[in-house]
């Protein structure tokens, strides 16, 4: 292999610093460094690398492996790279955390160490040597040799201003990812999170299933669906909006406890709360009703806090949120009349629309007395909800999948659960009355003719499999985004999925993909 030659050699941290480059320029130069590597002898993209460790667990045993002399073998992306004199130092990071590696002329030749001069920060290289503690203590893998893994075309964002712009942040996952590690320790919390919920649900005998994301009927919650067709079959197929309807099938079948982490899709706006592809866990328990799983639910929330955290107390915002004492439970009625004063158990439709109007809401596009006491609700009670709150109870018209409450006329064995301002659950005794669960969706039918375009469709064959005979079950569903939200202290859902919805991208920039053909078609 020969030596780099001339053209190869420049100082990463001038080209790094000269954001007055264009960006096409500065690809232009890292793809003629790839030419020039090939050129000699060098695979600027080799098809493997043999490590012997993982950065954490050469921190983790760094003086046992230091004094044993042992060969390391790391490989990482080029975060930092300085020169000075006949040496350098950079610091490279993989996905368990970032060290020092020292490269000196004398340790790895006249050609590597022209090799690393070359390269650029991004760049993804492997490094064997071993470890020392530099005069400041800093503790330092001593390469005497490294090659190239992966040359990076495009520079990373600037390591001290990141992702400015919070749009490209999303856009560019890969980016915010590979510079932040505040943004990659979310996401390994969220991992974190939904294996604690796995392992609760399990350890609790409830076993896990698979049910159709694509579906003939959309149902199980109130929410427009996004539209596709299946060709051969000739019919309009529907992305599920929730799981509930075929989960509740399987209790029909013989299963006593049953759950899905789902994928659920709504057609809806974007917002801080709101993306249309999202995740859920729902679970059904047969022979239980809301109130148990109120208890298991609580259970499950606190087991998880204290195994991510060791605590029962997080912060969310500025509030301490403390999941330890039995959470509060409230109807939704006595909710409002304790913000209120106002009583709309007492009130008829008419005149609850009159209480509404006061709070400014426009009453028109609220077709029934359940409607209108939602919207109250909304408005008057749901952002002042912050430690752990059970709402239950809420109006037959707004919950076509509850049982009717056993003892309260017009209202549904149903519960929310609120964190933080946060919807954080929603759960009822299912309704397992096939009759009961026909009217309900005759009359959810009238409201879609009505114009809500939120009204759940009559659903023949969930009708018939409830007629076979469901036996009393508590069912509850919750956001699993949301959940993730609370437990990392971020406040928009977007910064917990990795890759969330955008709107197409119209600021005239050019894509990376022209550049790289234009710089293709001058080679040429």
């Amino acid at each position: 292999m020969s030596e780099p030659t001339d053209n190869m050699k420049d100082d990463s941290r001038r080209q790094e610093a000269a954001v007055q480059i264009p960006l096409a320029d500065l690809i232009k130069i890292r793809r003629a460094k790839v030419a020039e590597m090939r050129k000699a002898g060098i695979d600027p993209y080799p098809y493997r690398y043999e490590r012997t460790h993982l950065v954490s667990e050469v921190l983790g045993a760094f003086e046992d492996l230091a004094e044993k002399e042992t060969v390391i073998r790391l490989a990482g992306r080029i975060m930092l790279k300085r020169k000075m004199g006949k040496s350098f130092f950079a610091d490279i990071r993989d996905s368990s955390g970032r060290i020092q590696v020292y490269v000196k002329l004398d340790n790895v030749g006249q050609e590597q160490f022209g090799l690393f001069n070359t390269l650029d920060l991004g760049d993804i290289i492997g490094c064997e040597g071993s470890l020392f503690v530099t005069r400041t203590g800093e503790r330092t893998l001593k390469a005497t040799s490294f090659e190239i893994l992966a040359k990076s075309l495009h520079p990373l964002p600037d390591k001290h201003a990141g992702l400015v712009d919070v749009e490209m942040r999303y856009r560019r996952r890969y980016a915010d990812l590979a510079i932040d590690p505040e943004v990659r320790e979310v996401f390994r919390k969220r991992t974190e999170i939904i294996r604690h919920v796995r392992d609760f649900l399990n350890d609790k005998g409830f076993m896990e299933v698979e049910t159709p994301i694509l579906q003939p009927i959309y149902g199980g919650a109130s929410a427009q669906p996004f539209v596709t067709r299946h060709n051969k079959l000739d019919m309009n197929m529907y992305l599920r909006i929730a799981d509930e309807l075929y989960l509740k099938r399987l209790i029909i079948g013989g299963y006593d406890k049953v759950w899905e982490f789902c994928k659920d899709f709504r057609n809806e706006g974007l917002s801080r709360l709101h993306n249309p592809e999202f995740s859920m866990v729902e679970l059904y328990w047969a022979y239980a009703d809301y109130r148990d799983m109120a208890a298991l639910y609580e259970e499950m929330l606190r087991a998880v806090v204290h195994r991510m955290f060791g605590t029962y107390k997080i912060t969310y915002g500025g509030h301490e949120i403390d999941f330890e004492p039995k959470f509060r439970w409230v109807s939704m009625l006595d909710s409002i009349k304790e913000k209120t004063g106002i009583d709309f158990s007492k009130l008829s439709f008419e005149e609850a629309s009159e209480a509404a109007d006061k709070f400014g809401i426009e009453a028109e596009d609220l077709i029934n007395w359940g409607k209108v006491v939602e919207a109250v609700w909304e408005v008057t009670v749901e952002e002042s909800l912050i430690q752990p709150t059970f709402i239950a109870d809420f109006p037959v018209e707004i919950s076509p999948l509850a049982k009717k409450h056993r003892e309260k006329e017009g209202l549904t064995e149903r519960f929310e659960l609120f964190i933080a301002g946060l919807e954080l659950g929603n759960a009822f005794s299912e309704l397992n009355d096939p009759i009961d669960q026909l009217q309900r969706f005759l009359q959810q039918g009238k409201a879609l003719e009505a114009g809500d375009e939120e009204a759940q469709p009559l659903d023949d064959d969930f009708v018939t499999a409830l007629s076979y005979g469901m036996p009393p079950t508590a069912g509850l569903g919750f956001g699993v985004d949301r959940l993730v939200m609370l437990l990392t202290n971020q406040h928009s859902i977007r910064d917990v999925l990795l890759f969330p919805q955008m709107k197409d991208l119209k600021d005239g920039s050019v894509p990376v993909s022209r550049i790289l053909s234009q710089i293709i078609d001058e080679e040429e």
